[in-house]
């Protein structure tokens, strides 16, 4: 019997994160930080709750942070293979996953300047830029209507979301006939540059 699990986007909307499971086979769609408040954060740092090699595929509805975020954490976590998205999706987190793992750097590097973390003098960002760069190597593109197999018994299709370049619907078709559909975030109907969700 097939299942979704939430690891994130529960309770809060940033985090985004679900597990799909079916036949044996784990699929992960997003890796989204969380963001915002305090205690939201402090979840970044808890381990995943799933063994991030255990994983046969990761798929991203589009290229936020709070969708995509922590792909580094999870590829630094053991994850190897594929992480399937649109070639939008990939062109702009090669933009901000870089930008992130910047970010996390300076702000930690900030912290033990200024003494403000209790970690500091020896606070360390979540990631780094080195650990972005290296889970976009396992980016795949897959263009929007192309059905793929990414996992036994498992086949994506992406669909236009509308809502940044690149942002996807993913329906996955599972062994059984299931079909399982994540929105991600959807955009506006009628948008000067960006076509309608389909």
């Amino acid at each position: 019997m097939p299942s979704i699990r939430f690891l994130g986007a529960a309770g809060t909307v940033t985090g985004s994160r679900f597990l799909v499971e079916a036949g044996g086979a784990r699929v992960l769609v997003d890796t989204g930080l969380f963001q915002g408040q305090k205690e939201l954060r402090l979840r970044n740092w808890e381990p995943w709750p799933i063994e991030p090699g255990s994983l046969q595929a990761v798929v991203l509805t589009h290229a936020h942070i709070d969708h995509t975020g922590a792909l580094p954490l999870l590829v630094r976590g053991g994850y190897r293979g594929p992480v399937h998205c649109t070639p939008a999706t990939r062109d702009l987190c090669g933009l901000l996953l870089p930008d992130s793992g910047r970010l996390q750097e300076e702000e930690a590097r900030y912290a033990n300047r200024k003494g403000y973390s209790k970690h500091a003098p020896a606070a360390a960002p979540l990631y780094t830029e080195a650990d972005a760069v290296r889970a976009l190597r396992q980016l795949t593109p897959v263009a929007y209507g192309e059905r793929r197999a990414i996992a036994p018994g498992v086949t994506l299709t992406f669909r236009r979301a509308g809502h940044i370049l690149g942002s996807a619907t993913v329906e996955l078709a599972l062994a059984g006939g299931e079909r399982v559909l994540f929105s991600g975030d959807l955009g506006r109907y009628d948008a000067p540059i960006l076509p309608d969700p389909e």
